[in-house]
């Protein structure tokens, strides 16, 4: 079976694909200094909850944060036996190379996330994907990543305006009843929730204006389904798009090495 580890700024998942459906998916906060025994016993643990049989013989990972990708490597070489494919390494094939300037170096997660959305749809995609930061990535017609755009993250955004203003306490990211609030937290969740909406409205207009053809807005991430059911922003939502992704240039880079 095949393992698929996507770590992020906040949270790290392992998904295990067993060649047709993911038998197992287990999420846990990214901390760079956890080490591959600590990953092993976690990972057991779980797979033995879950009654899936621990039986890995390759792994990718797709990693935002560099620090963590030792220990993951260690990982698989003490108890996977097998040097993990690590998305962005020479060694790692895309399908299709990313367009864009010259030195430019592009976030795994948003190669993963244009492989796995062009697979599914085709090309002439948006893909936004509502993770640490908010990032519309922009696929073209033969499945490049060709560029896009990051804008701060929803969590992100609310725990910067809690420390910055001290009167202004944490909420939860929910669509509130009413654009105008009666109270501070109702007011906090109008500005999160309407803000957003508006900020991926915008800017895929200006996307598809720039880009000169229809597109298809595919939304991802954790809180793309609440932001669906603000207004029609999405044709589809892909929950588990980064991890198809990464089935994708494993197989890739299984028919071409």
């Amino acid at each position: 079976m095949l393992l698929c580890i996507d770590t992020g700024n906040t949270n790290t998942v392992f998904s295990v694909w067993d060649g047709t459906t993911f038998r197992a998916t287990f999420r846990t906060s990214t901390e760079h200094q956890r080490t591959a025994d600590q990953y092993w016993v976690w990972f057991t643990q779980l797979m033995e909850h879950a009654g899936v049989p621990i039986e890995v013989d390759d792994v990718i990972i797709s990693s935002t944060v560099p620090r963590v990708v030792y220990n993951l490597r260690v990982l698989c070489d003490r108890y996977f036996n097998t040097r993990p494919y690590v998305v962005g390494k020479p060694e790692c094939l895309l399908p299709t190379a990313p367009r864009v300037d010259e030195g430019t170096i592009v976030g795994p997660d948003r190669l993963v996330n244009a492989a796995g959305a062009f697979d599914r749809h085709g090309g002439d995609l948006i893909v936004v994907d509502f993770g640490t930061a908010t990032t519309f990535d922009v696929v073209a017609s033969d499945g490049a990543y060709v560029g896009g755009v990051i804008a701060p993250g929803v969590n992100t955004s609310l725990e910067s305006l809690h420390q910055a203003a001290a009167a202004l306490p944490h909420v939860d990211v929910t669509k509130p009843q009413k654009v105008i609030g009666t109270n501070t937290v109702v007011c906090m969740q109008a500005g999160i929730f309407w803000g957003y909406i508006g900020l991926v409205r915008e800017i895929c207009a200006r996307i598809q204006g720039e880009y000169d053809a229809k597109m298809r807005i595919i939304g991802t991430g954790g809180l793309a389904p609440l932001f669906a059911t603000g207004e029609d922003l999405f044709e589809v939502i892909e929950d588990d798009l980064t991890m198809h992704g990464l089935t994708v240039i494993h197989k890739y880079n299984k028919e071409n090495q």
